[in-house]
């Protein structure tokens, strides 16, 4: 099974977060600003090898803290 980001998820999502194809593990890869965005719906995909390949969908939300406040 490999996983990776679906189509609809923007540009802008998909430079902030990185997922391992392998494992679906999601890691930020840029700076979340709280007052910029306070919380992200990142849709991923799960895609087998299979003939034809079978994929399944979920929805992570991801909610930013303000910390510094």
């Amino acid at each position: 099974i490999y996983y990776s980001f679906s189509d609809t998820i923007s540009t802008k999502a998909q430079d902030l977060f990185v997922i391992d194809r392998k494992t679906g593990e999601i890691r930020t890869a840029g700076e979340l600003d709280f007052e910029e965005i306070q919380s992200y719906d990142l849709e991923i995909e799960a895609r087998d090898q299979g003939t034809p390949p079978l994929s399944g969908h979920c929805s992570v939300e991801l909610e930013v803290l303000d910390v510094n406040d």
